[in-house]
């Protein structure tokens, strides 16, 4: 190839300088090259093997070839994703194992766990758990001298090291909390492509992924990923003050549903930091402050997961099953009208199928005008997308009663693991709670109090009896607390 002055160095972007090598995508795209981009460009365009030279004139074969240099790569592109596809719902890995995994040498396609690596995986969910960011994470990494991923891959295959060895960056601790294969399961088919011209892959739905439980040994257990994942989505930030809140991202205005904003600063002492309405903005905002000091929220917190968790160790079984009555009280009047229901809109779903095609061959057939076919085709149509929506919602329902108990068991689990809560840390925090809601502050009676709501992990919103005749103990709190 030769190049006119003016061309751009190393040619026009995505464009293969060697046509000889070129792979077929690129072959098939010869004829967009030579006719518009390289003539603007002034280039000569030469490919030996295919006897083509811009400067003799345009060759009508040419054409031709580019067509079928085209098709053989749409045929290979299908051929590949077909093996993929079977190899992916087939339950084996598409990919290599990630950090904390090795593949196994009398099977290459058995992930096992790497003794080095494996602890550290663990030590990042951990540290997330207990409200530590991924910046910060990676810090004390490299603090401690644990090695990077690249550095240990090349400790391992007796590679020279990078070198800072031990620089950790916050990308890579994102990538290990992302990554679903360390619950010991196969998620395959993570990505696609629109087409086989493009190389950008995209992120697939949850759904379309293909994932298959227990192919390899858990690093950190189910619960602990579902619970990092949304201690993500509330991601907390330290304060200019170098301290970060204790219910930061987990504290919610009861009036306009907005997070609390965790106000503190260096001259500040540890019971003047507080929360306020982030939708407040110094009374300019459209909500009131909803003011509390973390100090009273703390304390709040503390009594109602102490209350809790002694009810629970002291009757086990009883609290099992009045929680289950009160589930039972609250859904099972109207449990049989859902299924009943649920039935009756599967049924119409398809009748509305035989309709649709019945007025379809009745216009046909001259049986029914054009206009009052589209006016009829609409609205069966608009009741089948209305029938869908209310079907997956009965249906998403009914799973969460099925997964009840399971959840009981973890809350359970959780309780055993912590028998005795002298103060709060953010592990604690963030395994018992899901949510604060913090009320406007009351003044009528003389006095500042205030209303709490506090939801726990995996239980709903559900009141239970009293204990010892004093303190009603609900699942979701509401208390009157002096500020």
């Amino acid at each position: 190839m030769r190049a006119a002055a003016g061309f751009p160095r190393g040619g026009p972007r995505g464009f293969c300088l060697s046509t000889k090598n070129a792979p077929a995508f690129y072959r098939g795209y010869r004829g967009y090259h030579r006719e518009i981009v390289f003539p603007s460009y002034d280039v000569r365009f030469i490919a030996v093997n295919d006897a083509v030279d811009s400067a003799k004139g345009d060759n009508d074969f040419t054409v031709i070839r580019n067509v079928f240099n085209d098709f053989y790569a749409k045929d290979m592109s299908k051929k590949v994703r077909s093996v993929m596809k079977a190899r992916g719902t087939s339950g084996k890995h598409l990919g290599g194992p990630p950090y904390g995994y090795r593949s196994d040498r009398q099977d290459k396609d058995r992930w096992i766990l790497d003794e080095d690596a494996a602890p550290v995986v663990k030590r990042i969910f951990d540290m997330t758990v207990e409200g530590i960011g991924p910046s910060r994470i990676a810090r004390i990494l490299e603090a401690d001298g644990v090695l990077t991923v690249k550095a240990l891959y090349a400790q391992q295959k007796g590679k020279p090291l990078p070198e800072r060895p031990c620089h950790w960056i916050e990308q890579s601790v994102v990538n290990i909390l992302e990554r679903m294969e360390y619950t010991g399961c196969t998620c395959n088919f993570k990505t696609y492509s629109k087409s086989y011209k493009l190389k950008k892959r995209i992120p697939n739905a949850p759904e379309d992924m293909f994932i298959v439980a227990d192919t390899q040994e858990a690093i950190v257990p189910q619960v602990q990923w579902d619970r990092v994942q949304e201690l993500r989505k509330n991601k907390r930030r330290c304060t200019k003050g170098e301290r970060q809140g204790l219910f930061s991202g987990l504290a919610f205005c009861a009036d306009c549903g907005s997070k609390l904003h965790f106000g503190t600063c260096k001259s500040f002492e540890g019971h003047q930091d507080r929360y306020v309405c982030s939708k407040y903005k110094s009374g300019r905002g459209t909500c009131s402050a909803h003011y509390i000091r973390e100090e009273v929220l703390r304390a709040v917190v503390l009594e109602r997961i102490r209350a809790v968790t002694a009810y629970i160790r002291q009757d086990v079984e009883g609290f099992q099953e009045e929680w289950l009555r009160c589930r039972r009280e609250d859904q099972e009047k109207s449990i049989r009208d859902d299924k009943r229901q649920l039935a009756k809109a599967r049924k119409r779903l398809a009748d509305l199928d035989v309709l649709l095609m019945k007025i379809y061959e009745d216009m046909v057939l001259g049986d029914l005008s054009r206009e009052r076919y589209q006016k009829m085709s609409e609205g069966y149509e608009a009741e089948q997308e209305r029938l869908k929506l209310e079907i997956a919602v009965t249906e998403e329902w009914v799973e969460q009663r099925e997964e009840m108990d399971s959840n009981l068991d973890r809350f359970f689990t959780l309780v055993e693991k912590y028998v005795d809560i002298p103060e709060l840390t953010p592990a604690i925090v963030n395994e018992f709670i899901k949510k604060v809601i913090v009320h406007a502050p009351d003044k009528s009676s003389g006095k500042r109090t205030q209303e709490i709501r506090i939801i726990f992990n995996f239980l709903d919103e559900v009141e239970l009896p009293e204990i010892n005749g004093s303190v009603t103990v609900e699942q979701t709190k509401k208390c009157r607390k002096t500020a």
